[in-house]
């Protein structure tokens, strides 16, 4: 018997499947079998830094087989990551593969790692000195348009491009699984979730896979732990990436096996630069949407769900900047293209129900807010990540995700008896691939992209805040308008490139 197999064997039985690819038995094989009419048949969009971080759970999961990856990138060592050659590491893992790479330098990533990673790991379950079964791309139109046989994508490109791929996916008819944001312009956002709603496939939002505290803290709150909830306060130390406060100058050129021109996709036009690309793309207006909307959707979107938030009425910011020396003048650089070192922004929610006027706030570059005094009474600190929740008649502090809260000071959270039988969601929650029977089954889940709608306007709209230097916004969500500054609205959307249009 052959000891290599092939795509065409391990596709041959999926020509008459509907809603769930039927896989051959001889091919699932090894350990932890899964029925053929369980398995999901994955493309994976985008395989950066973050991809492969996650790829091993998906590997690793019988009820998944991931068939085609996509990128415009072919095979590069020029991405960013978090620790000195962490991601090599992780693939050799992976691989059980002490050598992969062994003289390679830089951080490896792009399509041809990504068919390597996900042939070899599928060889070494099964048994196999290959594994045949993962076709590549560099533009996912082309994939949509030639693999048939998927039933599902999952979406780790740079935020410029999450809009424009769902959006072709969900019409293709494809469940789509997608990592932050749903988009980087309200209206890209609002397309997204229109098209969810027509093309009635099953989506999920990876950040919402967290909340666990979050609820806890909700029935803390709804019990009357604190009085009547009138701030939240969310900090972070992102960002972890430059965030150039001018644009390049220089042109270097497009690196071998690079689509520059791919990477744009609805963007205008501009010269290459490694600035741009791979991890650094969050810190751009037009390619990412800064730390809010890398940081704040794990933290914020059970926030929004727990307390039925409906998009902020009121945004403004307070951006840091920079200066700059120019014929012996210091001037503050003027920039409308990158977001700033550091920020806060506050969100303001009208009334709703019982709930009176509440205000989100949000930090990050290192400030955070004042310290409380009642954690000065405790003669504590606030940690360098965090969460503070205030009421009229007290607060609860917490870790940047809400985790371990406790009302302070201490002699407050030791009178307060908690209510009983609080809901347990940790096995609703978790980080696992919560979205997979959601997909066979056909049932929403609680990252469903029907409920990103207001978390979605704030934080583009917080973006829009920043890039106009700290403008309060006035926001008339049912005709999506800024009503007090009406130059702003133009950047609720962006000029797209010719044949790179969008809508629902």
């Amino acid at each position: 018997m052959s000891k290599t197999l092939n795509r065409r064997k391990f596709l041959k039985a999926t020509a008459t499947a509907a809603a769930v690819t039927l896989v051959p038995r001889h091919v699932l094989g090894g350990r932890a079998f899964v029925a053929p009419s369980d398995k999901i048949t994955l493309a994976h969009i985008g395989m950066g830094t973050q991809s492969i971080r996650e790829l091993g759970a998906l590997l690793d999961d019988p009820r998944i087989q991931i068939v085609a990856v996509c990128d415009p990138n072919k095979d590069s060592s020029d991405y960013l990551e978090w620790g000195k050659n962490e991601i090599r590491d992780r693939i050799r893992s992976y691989l059980n593969h002490p050598n992969w790479r062994k003289n390679a330098k830089g951080c490896p990533g792009g399509r041809e790692v990504g068919r390597q990673l996900i042939e070899g790991y599928y060889a070494l379950q099964r048994g196999k000195e290959k594994f045949q079964g993962c076709a590549v791309y560099a533009d996912f139109r082309e994939l949509l348009a030639k693999e048939n046989d998927i039933n599902a994508v999952k979406i780790m490109t740079p935020d410029h491009l999450h809009a424009a791929i769902a959006i072709a996916a969900m019409k293709k008819g494809k469940h789509v699984v997608l990592h932050k944001p749903l988009a980087n312009r309200v209206a890209e956002a609002r397309w997204v979730i229109e098209t969810a709603r027509k093309t009635n496939v099953c989506t999920h939002f990876l950040p919402a896979s967290i909340g666990d505290s979050v609820r806890t803290v909700a029935a803390w709150i709804r019990d009357g732990a604190i009085g009547t909830l009138r701030e939240i306060h969310n900090w972070s130390s992102r960002p972890m990436w430059p965030q150039y406060a001018t644009l390049p100058t220089d042109t270097p050129p497009v690196p071998e096996g690079f689509d520059w021109d791919l990477w744009l996709g609805p963007s205008l036009p501009r010269p290459y630069h490694p600035h741009y690309t791979h991890a650094v793309f969050r810190g751009w207006y037009e390619f990412g949407g800064g730390s809010l909307a890398d940081m704040g959707h794990y933290s914020l979107w059970p926030v929004f769900q727990e307390f039925a938030l409906d998009a902020p009425v009121l945004v403004e910011s307070t951006p840091s900047h920079l200066c700059d020396i120019a014929d012996g003048v210091s001037k503050r650089i003027q920039n409308d293209y990158s977001f700033p070192a550091a920020c806060t922004i506050r969100f303001r929610f009208a009334a709703k129900g019982d709930r009176p006027a509440l205000d989100l706030f949000w930090y990050d570059g290192g400030i955070k807010p004042p310290t409380p005094d009642e954690l000065l009474e405790d003669k504590g600190e606030l940690p360098a990540e965090g969460m503070l929740w205030v009421g009229d008649k007290g607060k609860i502090l917490a870790g940047f995700r809400c985790e371990n809260p406790k009302i302070i000071p201490d002699r407050k959270s030791r009178d307060y008896a908690a209510p009983k039988g609080q809901e347990n969601d940790r096995a609703r929650t978790g980080r696992s691939n919560v979205w997979i029977e959601a997909f066979k089954n056909g049932k929403p889940t609680y990252g469903n992209f029907l409920l990103g709608g207001s978390i979605a306007e704030a934080f583009n709209l917080g973006a829009v805040s920043l890039r106009l230097g700290g403008k309060r916004l006035l926001w008339d969500a049912q005709t999506m308008t800024i009503t007090n500054l009406p130059s702003a609205n133009k950047y609720l959307t962006r000029e797209y490139r010719k044949g790179w249009e969008l809508s629902a």
